[in-house]
């Protein structure tokens, strides 16, 4: 779509990225506080998500908007995508990096199922230094994401080799200018799996109280 491909290229542009770090964040979280958590501006053109993770010195809660890439069941969609197509599409991915076949960026996941995870990117605009809060992650691995009104529980795990090149290369069919932000820097831009964190069930939860 045209207006999608302009948006790409003026976020691939140095001018953006000077300014995005600070003014999306901060639109984002006032958009997100007034609505409740319904609603992400920059949710408009791509998925997104407000992490909340304990900061990596100070132990203190932080709150980030980010974009995303949900991915729907691994087995549904590669029943009806096949195995290994990138396709160029930014709609829902799969478990193993393989883009649903869907078109567009609404990231529903697969017949309205729940999403089995999200992949973050941290790009940082295409800056130096890896942004916060992947540091807070790798850290503090268990947080909490706000997605689309719901808070979820969540943990996060750094991907690496074979695994994060898949979702790399789904990444850049996803969103292109991620290309452009690695290019610009010597680091490596980490790619965070985050899915949801399972209940802890304990043995009264299971059994019942002991006999009295």
């Amino acid at each position: 779509m045209p207006g999608v491909r302009l948006v790409q290229r003026v976020s691939s542009t140095r001018t953006f990225a000077k300014v995005a770090p600070h003014l999306i964040p901060a639109l984002d979280r006032a958009v997100h506080r007034l609505t409740r958590g319904k609603v992400l501006l920059s949710a408009q053109m791509l998925p997104g998500i407000v992490l909340t993770a304990r900061g990596a010195r100070s132990g203190l809660e932080r709150r980030t908007p980010l974009a995303c890439m949900p991915e729907a069941g691994a087995a549904r969609v590669r029943g009806e995508t096949g195995a290994g197509e990138a396709g160029g599409t930014r709609g829902t991915v799969d478990a193993g990096g393989t883009p649903d076949t869907g078109g567009t960026p609404d990231a529903e996941g697969v017949a309205g199922a729940p999403e089995s995870g999200w992949i973050l990117v941290g790009s940082n605009f295409g800056r130096t230094g890896h942004p916060a809060w992947t540091a807070n992650l790798l850290a503090h691995p268990d947080a909490v994401i706000s997605w689309k009104g719901e808070d979820i529980p969540v943990t996060a795990r750094l991907l690496t080799g074979e695994e994060r090149a898949a979702v790399w290369r789904t990444a850049l069919a996803f969103w292109p200018p991620y290309a452009t932000y690695q290019a610009r820097v010597d680091r490596e831009i980490r790619l965070f799996r985050i899915v949801r964190r399972q209940a802890t069930v304990t043995p009264d939860a299971v059994d019942g109280p002991p006999p009295a």
